[in-house]
């Protein structure tokens, strides 16, 4: 199925979305069935209820823009997950000085992964603090990286 680009439906949606406290983290189209999902976030958490004000509040400027030229799909509106990758520059700011946990395509210093604060970073490199020491990692090395979760 053809749909318009996905930067032109983020344009309108994130328009809706700034005045309600909202973050829309990443726009997903699935093709085999049919779907646009996007995910949101809050600076205070999400709960089923923003979701589900947030899904109300895109239906209709959605309709109008017709992302999928007359033809029938289905609208998910989601939390992304707690261990979620990050992918925009803005995923990173969010979780400077916190805790992240780091997956590797090859092997630094014999390990594949990482657990520490997330120290600093640029658009090609991060900085990380362990326990033991602190060290710099080039993002294209890094498979995954995502908020540590931590369960008392």
């Amino acid at each position: 199925m053809k749909i318009k680009p996905l930067s032109e439906i983020y344009g309108l949606l994130s328009k809706i979305a700034e005045p309600m406290g909202i973050e829309i983290v990443d726009l997903e189209w699935n093709d085999r069935e049919c779907s646009l999902t996007v995910f949101i976030e809050t600076e205070t958490g999400l709960d089923l209820d923003t979701c589900e004000k947030y899904h109300n509040a895109i239906m209709e400027p959605l309709d109008e823009l017709d992302p999928t030229y007359d033809c029938a799909y289905t609208l998910n509106v989601s939390s992304p997950g707690l261990d979620r990758p990050f992918k925009t520059e803005r995923d990173f700011e969010r979780n400077l000085g916190k805790e992240v946990e780091i997956k590797l395509f090859a092997p630094y210093k014999g390990k594949k992964f990482y657990e520490g604060v997330l120290t600093c970073f640029d658009e090609n490199s991060i900085t990380v603090k362990t326990d033991k020491e602190e060290f710099k990692l080039a993002r294209n090395k890094i498979a995954k990286i995502n908020k540590a979760i931590k369960f008392d």
